[in-house]
């Protein structure tokens, strides 16, 4: 099993002081953080995509030179790249040539998004929200195969043979599959022989054990290898000191994202009861002191029939930075190891 952190860039308030981080200040702290998780030995570093004022991340392939520039080993990627709300030439291009700078350290995971302030931004339906993804993923998928692509679709104009350049380092760019908790999105990567993704932020990750299946019959029936149908979950997380540490660490940004996200989409609000389920053993949040993080991840691996790749996302809008740092560095140097066998 691989470990690796996620990022959305939030805009965070220091808990101690009140003062609000800038976004230049955050991309400083941010780049700090990417370099510290390659030092620690972290496998990947991931950065989201959004539109929206409390997060600084609608460039991520800006933001992923910049740190390609100051690390060597660690994968860089996204999480995940909004595919429907983008233009696959012009995204192949920019991780191409992320690609490129980094030395072949890049990995692409594309899906829908769970906010859909692009669809408008950009000019989209929202209507459209399936088939958008569904029609661009073909394309990038042929640009990947060959610098020369003949396509026609319904949402983009034809390609009739042009050359989409620069060509990545390695030989096939990973694209992997961003999901959530829909059948049909499990099958699709299945019938495409793509690594998935599977984005955790409720309920307990034993629930996803019958769709990882469906994923995986959906793959053999397609043909493809299972050394291919790799899984990777993207969950929400934090090491810290202890378990009271870590959750009174995370709980204040905590309430204040999903207070947010509730008043938008009409939901109750949080509460710390709510809160101390989803992080406890079976919730979905991944919080503790690195033993507790090991066990975990060893339960949740076998719930789902095998792990490839957990990306722990620590985006909290009122998280320290020195915290932030102490989380990273115990999440490569006391549980990546320890699991690396998983």
């Amino acid at each position: 099993m691989h470990v690796g952190v996620d990022s959305f860039v939030s805009r965070v308030t220091d808990p101690s002081t009140g003062h609000v981080v800038g976004p230049a200040e955050r991309m400083a702290h941010l780049l700090e953080e990417i370099e510290l998780a390659d030092r620690s030995g972290l496998y990947s570093f991931g950065i989201g995509e959004h539109h929206r004022e409390e997060y600084y991340d609608s460039a991520p392939p800006v933001i992923l030179a910049a740190a390609a520039a100051r690390t060597t080993s660690i994968r860089l990627g996204s999480a995940v790249a909004v595919l429907s709300a983008a233009d696959p030439v012009r995204l192949f291009q920019q991780f191409a040539t992320l690609d490129l700078i980094s030395g072949g350290r890049t990995d692409l995971v594309v899906g829908r998004g769970s906010f859909v302030e692009s669809f408008p931004l950009f000019g989209l339906d929202l209507a459209d929200y399936d088939s958008l993804f569904a029609e661009k993923l073909d394309l990038l998928l042929q640009i990947r195969e060959a610098p020369h692509v003949t396509w026609s679709g319904k949402h983009r104009p034809p390609l009739t043979g042009q050359g989409v350049y620069p060509r990545p380092v390695q030989e096939r760019l990973p694209i992997w599959v961003g999901v959530g908790g829909t059948p049909e999105s499990f099958v699709r990567a299945g019938v495409l022989g793509l690594p998935l993704m599977v984005a955790i932020i409720g309920g307990e990750p034993r629930r996803f054990g019958p769709l990882v299946e469906l994923y995986r019959r959906a793959g053999a029936e397609a043909g493809h290898a299972p050394a291919d149908l790799q899984v990777g979950l993207h969950v929400f997380g934090y090491v810290g000191e202890s378990r009271r540490h870590a959750a009174d660490t995370i709980y204040p940004g905590w309430h204040e994202m999903f207070t947010s996200v509730a008043r938008e989409r009409g939901f109750p609000p949080p509460n710390r009861a709510q809160f101390d389920a989803t992080s406890g053993p079976d919730g979905a949040f991944f919080l503790g002191d690195p033993d507790q993080i090991v066990t975990k991840l060893g339960r949740v691996a076998e719930q789902l029939g095998g792990v490839d790749r957990v990306s722990l996302q620590m985006t909290n809008p009122r998280l320290a930075h020195d915290d932030l740092l102490r989380g990273i560095e115990l999440l490569g140097t006391e549980v990546a190891p320890r699991v690396a066998d998983l």
